[in-house]
């Protein structure tokens, strides 16, 4: 029973997010907290300002860091950050 108790408490939320500034770093932050995986469209907060979407990207590596959480790119428009216990797997696909 022990087992599936584990198993229960170990579930997690894969959602979709919108970054339109700084502001809403503390949300994705709060979210990865509990126990949420989150795909992040950074368009944009690209076409506002450069500077703030690297801004936003580092603050969001320090925090995916200082959690033991994993951050990785999904190509030019996403950013994926997952809490503690989720890695992005990083290799290539074999066909």
């Amino acid at each position: 029973m022990s087992e599936q108790k584990e198993k229960s408490d170990a579930i997690f939320y894969l959602k979709t997010f919108n970054l339109n500034s700084l502001k809403d770093i503390p949300t994705i932050k709060e979210e990865v907290s509990n126990k949420s995986i989150i795909i992040i469209k950074v368009t944009n907060l690209a076409e506002k300002s450069v500077e703030d979407l690297r801004k936003a990207v580092e603050e969001l590596y320090g925090f995916a860091t200082s959690i033991g959480g994993d951050i990785a790119r999904l190509g030019e428009e996403r950013v994926i950050i997952t809490p503690p216990g989720v890695k992005i797997w990083r290799g290539l696909m074999k066909n």
